[in-house]
Formats: structure tokens, sequence, C-alpha cells
């Protein structure tokens, strides 16, 4: 084959994986030596807490990545370049002192990432060094996907109708790099070094592997295929927080470790010969899809409603909104669903997507706190923290997303828990003080007699709080806040958009 270029440099971001890589492919499809590099963008980590399982998880993703990239080329100095620093500064810098003729990587689609690459686009164009990016993130990405009028959807059924009769076996086939591992450049001498470890970048060890979060490419695979002998019962198993139901994919698919074709490729596949389970889990990643591009093509949800109007709430604010905001960050509102949801995050970077809602929604409905403060927590815990949905999933609790719950909507943190944790074993794993509460006495605590409560050894204000609001005084408070936007008609077409991988 006639390459185009002689070498090519390929940033790896959100694809930290060998298999099915988009870019990659492209560079070792058209270049005659393609070089790997990952940068550690003080951009985006210097603000993070300095034990960050998602830092963690990335490092060891890189370790894995770096023994794939030099066991396929053969090369015993193949592997990946790593810097830490700004990317904008030293993609460039890399690139030149590489002698590249371009540099390849898959496109993001968050505004500050769009920002950055433009930056890196402007810097290697004046060193006269060309940047092609290429979809790698989505089956289908921005405006690949219009209503009959040209528009982006703003509604999820027609999107996925659409969607499925649009994604075919050629939308979804693998880019195969092995075929073409031959281009795979040694390092020069000078880049060799290993990736670093967490203290050279300035982070600490977290209880990553305590949680059994297994990073890389090996962690997904194995994750996937425990996944694949259940994925016919997810649709029964997704909604209980005490069972293994989801995939627990997300932070891979977050980070790029498995391919977004792959998973689609199977969960279709697996529809079509009747699994239900199958079809609610490929709709749950065809949600996954429309998030995406409502960000892409509205990227004012960032920090606005995708409602303008649902930008004229007023919230609570001052110091006793701030006290309840602190409560229910710590999990202690009293109303043991959410507190146990709660310490799930806190502890594990993960929530169960039915808690993510319930909790989400119990902030903004029942404390009348600000969703973009509830989103910007959330940004910071969760391992799988995903700009896209992250913000879909809470402006749908707000009622101010494309396709959101109808604002009059408010669910009762009492009725989830007990139709969702019915014995209370999600409550029990994560308030073990509640635990010698009887199952249906645990949903409620301080609706029970003393006698009841002394008997379980649970003293209310002391081994856990009383109520910070009451549900239905709170509904009420809603309501009423909510009458800025009551003429707005509501929505009809939305199921429930959690994402359950």
């Amino acid at each position: 084959m006639n390459k185009q270029f002689d070498s090519g440099l390929v940033w790896l971001r959100r694809d930290l994986r060998l298999d099915d890589n988009a870019a990659l492919h492209l560079a070792l499809t058209h270049c005659r030596k393609v070089h790997c590099a990952f940068v550690f963008d003080r951009a985006i980590l210097d603000p993070l807490p300095r034990a960050d399982r998602r830092v963690e998880f990335i490092r060891e993703s890189l370790v894995e990545l770096d023994q794939a990239l030099r066991d396929a080329s053969g090369h015993p100095h193949a592997g990946l370049v790593v810097r830490h620093g700004h990317a904008v500064d030293e993609i460039v810098a890399l690139a030149v002192q590489l002698g590249v003729q371009s540099v390849f990587a898959a496109h993001d689609y968050e505004p500050a990432a769009q920002t950055r690459d433009r930056m890196v686009f402007g810097a290697l164009a004046h060193a006269g060094i060309a940047l092609h990016t290429v979809k790698d993130h989505v089956v289908l990405e921005g405006r690949e996907l219009l209503t009959r009028t040209g528009t982006p959807y703003t509604v999820f059924t027609p999107y996925k109708k659409a969607w499925l009769a649009l994604v075919d076996e050629d939308r979804l086939r693998s880019h195969d790099v092995m075929p073409h591992v031959a281009a795979l450049a040694p390092r020069p001498e000078g880049m060799r070094q290993p990736v670093p470890q967490l203290q050279e970048i300035g982070f600490a060890r977290t209880n990553l592997h305590d949680l059994k979060i297994a990073p890389g490419i090996s962690g997904a695979r194995s994750l996937f295929a425990d996944f694949f002998e259940r994925m016919d019962q997810y649709h029964a198993t997704r909604d209980f927080p005490a069972v293994k139901g989801p995939s627990y994919l997300g932070v891979h698919l977050r980070f790029g470790t498995v391919s977004i074709r792959r998973l689609a490729a199977a969960a279709l596949q697996a529809s079509m010969t009747g699994s239900p389970g199958a079809a609610v889990w490929l709709s749950e990643l065809v949600w996954r899809e429309f998030y995406f591009q409502i960000l892409s093509n509205f990227p004012h949800v960032a920090d606005s409603a995708f409602k303008p109007e649902f930008d004229a709430i007023r919230w609570r604010h001052g110091a006793a909104a701030d006290k309840l905001f602190q409560a229910w960050c710590e999990g202690r509102t009293g109303y043991p669903i959410v507190d146990a949801a709660m310490a799930q995050i806190n502890q594990t970077g993960y929530m169960h997507n039915r808690l993510r809602m319930v909790a989400g929604s119990f902030l903004v409905k029942d404390l009348g706190i600000d969703w973009r403060r509830g989103e910007a927590y959330f940004a910071e815990k969760l391992n799988d923290f995903d700009l896209s949905a992250n913000n879909g999933g809470w402006q749908w609790v707000a009622s101010s997303g494309c396709d959101a719950q109808p604002w009059f909507r408010i669910f009762n943190p009492l009725r989830q828990s007990e139709n969702f944790d019915p014995q209370g074993r999600f409550i029990r794993r994560y308030l073990p003080q509640l635990s010698a509460l009887q199952d249906k006495a645990i949903h409620a605590p301080w609706q029970n007699g003393a006698l009841e409560l002394e008997s379980a050894g649970v003293q209310l204000g002391k081994d856990y709080p009383e109520p910070v609001v009451d549900h239905d005084t709170a509904r009420a408070q809603t309501l009423e806040r909510y009458a800025v936007v009551r003429k707005i008609k509501p929505d009809t077409g939305s199921a429930n958009p959690a994402r359950r991988r």
C-alpha cells in the first residue's frame, strides 16, 4: 500500500485500547511509521482531588496498553510515550520532536475538549503538521442522524427508532489494527520511559483494587464476558441495586478500554434473536448516543437548562441550602435509600443508575437545590463520569432537559425504596447502623415506635439522622417553585433514560 505519510503520531485520549481503535487504524493505514502518545493533561488533572480512582484507572490501563503495543509490534522499544503537562503544549512539542507529518486522534464532543483541539490544530498547522480526527467513541455522532426536517432529535423514542433503522453491520464493523501493526515504530531512545507512577504526577493510590475494579482492556473483556452470561435477564434485574444486574462497563466506555461498536453489535445480535434483556441494554447504549448528540448539537446544556425557561426557577440558596446540600453529599438526609446511595458513590465512585435518579430527584425536588450542584458533585465522584450522560441525567430529573420527566413528576423516596430494595439489602450494605430494623421498617426509621427503634439499637439523631425535610411538604413547595414553567406542555415521549450499563 502506498502510504500518504512517512510518520504519524496517535494522540490517545478516550480510546485506551488496541482493539477496534479508529484513530490508531487510520494512522497505521496512512503512515509508514506510527508513534503513540498519551498526555496526563494538567488542565484536567490539576483541579482533581489528589486521590482519584479515575486517574489510577487511566494509569493502570496505560500500563496494559503500553505492553499490548509492544507485543503487537514485536519491537522491544515500541509502546507509549507518556507526558504530564498541558496537552496543547505537549502534543505539539512531541509531534515536532518526532518529526511527524500528521497527528491522529478520536473526536471528543465536550466543549472544553473541542476548544483544546482547535488550539492544537492551530499550533500544529503553524508547525506544518496536520491534525486528523475520526469518530470512535460513538456509533453515530453529531449530525449523522437528523429528523426529516434536517434538525437534531430532541426526543428519545424517535431517535432510537431512527438509530436502529440506520445502524447496520457496516456501521458496527471494527477497525482491525492487527494486519497493520508492523508500522508501529520503536520509541526514540530518550522516550522509552515507562508509564509514570501515580506519585510522579502528583496523585496517590486509592481503593480501586479493594473494590475489585479491573482497569484496562483485560478488565473490560472480563466484565463483558460476565455480563454476557446474564444479559438475557438485564430487563428484569437492572432496577434493583442489591442485585447484580448492570454490566458495570460504564468506566470502560468512558475511557475507551472497550469499543462501543463491539458492545452494540453484541447487544443488537442478541436482541434480534429474541433476548429481551439485550434489547433493553441496547436501548441504554442508544441513550448514551442520544445524550452525546444532544451535547454536540446543543452545547449550551453544559451549563444551562436545555429548555431556557427552566433557568427562571429560583432554587434554594444561602446558608440553609448549603447545610441541606452538605447533608445530601454526606448521606445524612434521614432517608435511608438516598443516604445509602450517597454512601455508595462516596465509598466506591459508583452509583446504581436507579439510585442516580432517586438521589438526584431528592436533591432537586425535595431539597430544592439547583441541579447543577448535584451534577458537579457527581462529576467529581463518579468513576464513569461523562459530561453528556451526567448532564442528561441531571436535567432529566430536574425536568429541564430534552425529553425529561414532566416537572410535576416527583419521586417519592419511600416508594422507590420499597419497590426497588424491598428487603432493605442495599440499605443494610451501606447503612449497617440500620441493619437490625425489620424489612418494612428500614425504609422510614422515623415512622417506627420507640420500642422498635430501641430493640434495633437505633437512636434517631444519634445513630441515624431525623429526616431533613418532610416529603409531602417538600413536594408542595416544589410544585410552587416550578410555577414559572407551568405553562409548558408536559413531555409524554420519555421513558426512563437512566444509563444502566
